[in-house]
């Protein structure tokens, strides 16, 4: 129960490819998804007003302790630093930092995500740096000096062998000693929930089309970041134990 059945890493060839099927899908506010080449067609007017309910769906009032409680809790810890956000959606967080100083880029193996992203802080006038990941190569591009990568419920949605090569791919990239902020499902989620397969508990949490959702906890960390070490500084569940969270600073092997 819960194996790697249906679609292991070992059976993922090319897992961005099969991952960009999804994930143009992106999360919306708290319960709705939307396309994000839908959003690429509408107005500004019209695409500031859908960020904008997006965000307060689920950061403010009552939907604060979805979102909103890290927002305040980091909100001054990220300003002035340089941060990735891997997996960026709609930005909902990281254009929350980046308009209170942090210094982002933004990237997403979903090309839409990345130019729907790139026109909010347009708008919004925020400068920043944007990232069409089509590849494990495409980091290869990416400066060697962040000081924080944000992993927002990106990484939980394929085999962890696929989410380890991704990891290692951008360790070079983070400053030693650098911060990882990682947003994901608990594992006592997935025991609630029945303990179904990863290759199908992506439907039950994420909808139709999700090819995969896997637990992450801490012994799945120090296997993802592996020869490199990791020092938890913060990690909690919250919202009735549907998501977890780690925070952790990554000392590169020498």
């Amino acid at each position: 129960m819960g194996s790697p059945s249906g679609g292991g890493g070992e059976q993922w060839p090319a897992p961005y490819e099969v991952l960009r099927k999804k994930w143009g899908t992106v999360p919306f506010d708290a319960v709705t998804r939307i396309e994000s080449r839908e959003l690429l067609t509408i107005s500004d007017q019209d695409l500031l007003a859908v960020w904008d309910r997006a965000y307060h769906g689920t950061s403010t009032g009552s939907f604060y302790g979805i979102r909103g409680w890290y927002h305040d809790l980091y909100r001054d810890k990220l300003k002035g630093r340089k941060v990735l956000d891997l997996g960026c959606g709609l930005a909902i967080s990281s254009i929350h930092f980046a308009e209170h100083g942090a210094r982002m880029t933004f990237a997403d193996i979903v090309e839409d995500n990345v130019r729907v992203v790139e026109r909010l802080c347009r708008i919004k006038r925020i400068a920043a740096d944007f990232l069409y990941i089509r590849d494990e190569r495409s980091f290869d591009g990416l400066p060697s000096d962040f000081d924080i990568v944000l992993a927002l419920g990106s990484l939980l949605n394929a085999p962890k062998e696929v989410t380890r090569a991704e990891v290692q791919c951008l360790l070079p990239h983070l400053k030693s000693g650098g911060r990882w902020l990682h947003l994901a499902y608990p594992k006592s989620r997935w025991l609630r929930e029945g303990m179904p397969p990863f290759s199908e508990w992506g439907e039950a949490t994420d909808g139709a089309g999700t090819p995969w959702m896997e637990y992450h906890d801490w012994e799945k960390m120090l296997y993802f970041f592996s020869p490199a070490e990791i020092e938890l500084v913060f990690g909690c569940e919250w919202h009735d134990n549907d998501f977890n969270w780690f925070d952790f600073l990554v000392h590169r092997a020498q």
